[in-house]
């Protein structure tokens, strides 16, 4: 029995995901910057190629100012050179006008044949500081202004934010039906109710596993009152080897050389360093263990030098394996993974763990991607 009534119940598999590090996160020792693991297009391509070879069913592209390589710049190029792997391509939203961003998801989801998801993001813009709310209600119209132009003829939309009356969306048809699903993670209630409302997969940072069942609860209460069932996902750093020995032994490698003072400095200069989520992060690393072990498995030495998703699942193939199939039992049936390097930790997961994984693809499992090429301006319809 799940948590809560998930989308997908009648489904034994999930989507495990790998993350290519755009956002200057790729170290052999936390903390410690290396010009060989730099986010250069190269190297975040090659870890993109590397999932998709090992078998992952989608990649989280994330997005961030400070390393200036764009996401759906790095998605567009990566669409030629891939067949398999979904891309997750983390969206801020109000950077682009949203029609615009419409019409350039649509493009995107068209080169990638279907392979295309969308996780939204609510943060500030470099040199903006503005209220929470107003940045939920900026990303509730750009959802909605997408969803309109993915399913209807007209966008017409009267906002707070954003005003448009009878825009045709002939231009901005996606090549999934319904356009690609939307991931969505924030602790506020705000979010809450933005994911409630319009988001199909709610994505978690690591927590003890109490605090992830109240979350889920959380959230299901406000999709329910939109009669709306969601599924969940995790999002968490992971650290595989053959015994658990092995696996707690390489944690205290990569935080070997990290200086704390530097480690504060990585998670403040990221835009979310002061979100509600981002906080939990930091409760969690106060309540572990003085080997940094919150749980027997989750280890939250990764948030010492990092904003955001803070902790990694250690131990052993077995004990990876059983912490996943408990939070599937949990309800959750989306997990987006990463590791340091992320190319060996692709490698370790892909090989020791993935193999003995039942996975599958959301926008597939969700009846959005068509057996043939859409009728669409950009698929079979006729040009006029």
């Amino acid at each position: 029995m799940t948590v809560v009534p998930i989308k997908s119940a009648g489904l034994d598999a999930a989507e495990v995901s790998w993350f290519s590090a755009l956002c200057a996160d790729d170290y052999e020792y936390l903390g410690v910057p290396d010009n060989s693991l730099k986010s250069t297009w190269e190297h975040c391509r090659d870890i993109l190629l590397e999932a998709e070879e090992q078998g992952f069913r989608n990649i989280l592209c994330p997005s961030s100012y400070q390393v200036g390589q764009d996401t759906l710049s790095f998605v567009a190029g990566c669409a030629p050179l891939t067949s398999k792997i979904s891309m997750l391509a983390a969206v801020r939203c109000g950077e682009m006008q949203p029609i615009m961003l419409a019409r350039t998801i649509a493009t995107l989801d068209h080169m990638l044949k279907g392979r295309l998801t969308i996780n939204i993001i609510s943060s500030d813009f470099p040199g903006e500081r503005v209220d929470s709310s107003y940045r939920y209600q900026r990303s509730r119209e750009v959802v909605e202004i997408l969803k309109q132009a993915w399913t209807q003829d007209e966008i017409n939309h009267a906002g707070e934010v954003y005003n448009f009356e009878g825009v045709n969306t002939a231009p901005a048809k996606p090549f999934q039906t319904g356009g690609p699903l939307l991931y969505f993670g924030g602790y506020s209630p705000d979010a809450l109710e933005l994911c409630g409302e319009h988001c199909d997969v709610y994505l978690m940072w690591p927590e003890r596993k109490e605090e992830l069942q109240a979350r889920m609860k959380a959230v299901h209460d406000v999709a329910q009152r939109y009669n709306r069932v969601l599924d969940y996902g995790l999002r968490v750093h992971v650290i595989v080897r053959d015994t658990e020995a092995e696996a707690r032994e390489y944690a205290d490698h990569l935080v070997s050389k990290l200086d704390d003072e530097y480690g504060q400095l990585i998670r403040d200069r990221a835009h979310d360093s002061i979100s509600l989520g981002v906080s939990h992060q930091a409760k969690a690393r106060e309540l572990a263990d003085k080997y940094g072990y919150v749980e027997p498995h989750l280890w939250t030495g990764v948030g010492r030098a990092r904003s955001g998703c803070g902790a990694a699942l250690v131990g052993s193939t077995d004990q990876v394996l059983s912490e996943l199939e408990d939070y599937r039992k949990m309800g959750i049936r989306s997990f987006i993974l990463s590791g340091y390097p992320h190319i060996d930790e692709c490698k370790s997961f892909g090989q020791r763990v993935l193999p003995q994984l039942e996975t599958c693809s959301l926008p597939e499992v969700y009846g959005r991607v068509p057996d043939g090429v859409p009728a669409t301006p950009l698929g079979s319809l006729e040009r006029v």
